[in-house]
């Protein structure tokens, strides 16, 4: 499936001449395969998880948001695919628009797949999220280590899990976390400072 069908469902959902989100012109480069975290004040205040895998973003809602402590489990509801170029969005969804309410980058980054059989032998990521369970580590400004998406309940729910020992820290107050890319707070950004 080609980029143009993956975003068929996101384009869809927006009318770009009210929004500043990107409509995703951006082709995949060779470079590490990239992720991103936005804190999402809409309807509902939710963290949006984001790999890129190829050409798109898959995309995931976690209502609680990532925790950097082991062991936790965050329900991570699937969203549609989102444009490479929507790692670097930040600012004001017009109300009446999709998912409307302000957004800014919590965190960003490079991760690497870590996905095996049962013989230890490389899956593909995509494979493995096809099949429902896909395993990586983070390389961000917050989050870092090694996570697992697992699907449970059919298509519409997978936990988001850190793996591995030591301590971490929770999941931060959304209404106080900084920006990784401006330093702002979603306030800040509504405010248009």
């Amino acid at each position: 499936m080609g980029e143009q069908e993956r975003l068929r469902d996101y384009r869809g959902k927006r009318d770009f001449r009210r929004t500043g989100e990107p409509a995703g012109e951006r082709a995949a480069g060779g470079e590490e395969p990239r992720f991103v975290v936005q804190i999402h004040d809409a309807s509902t205040l939710h963290f949006d998880f984001r790999l890129q895998v190829g050409d798109v973003l898959k995309s995931w809602s976690i209502p609680k948001g990532p925790s950097a402590r082991p062991k936790d489990k965050r329900l991570a509801v699937p969203t549609e695919d989102h444009p490479l170029e929507y790692e670097e969005f930040e600012g004001i969804i017009p109300e009446g628009e999709y998912g409307g309410g302000t957004v800014i980058v919590w965190d960003h980054g490079t991760y690497e797949p870590l996905s095996h059989d049962a013989k230890g032998r490389a899956v593909g990521f995509e494979e493995s999220l096809r099949q429902g369970h896909a395993s990586f580590r983070l390389h961000g400004s917050k989050l870092r280590g090694t996570y697992a998406l697992t699907r449970f309940r059919g298509e519409d729910s997978w936990l988001l899990v850190k793996a591995g020992g030591g301590r971490g820290h929770g999941t931060p107050d959304p209404r106080r976390a900084r920006s990784v890319r401006t330093g702002r707070t979603l306030a800040q950004v509504a405010a248009g400072e």
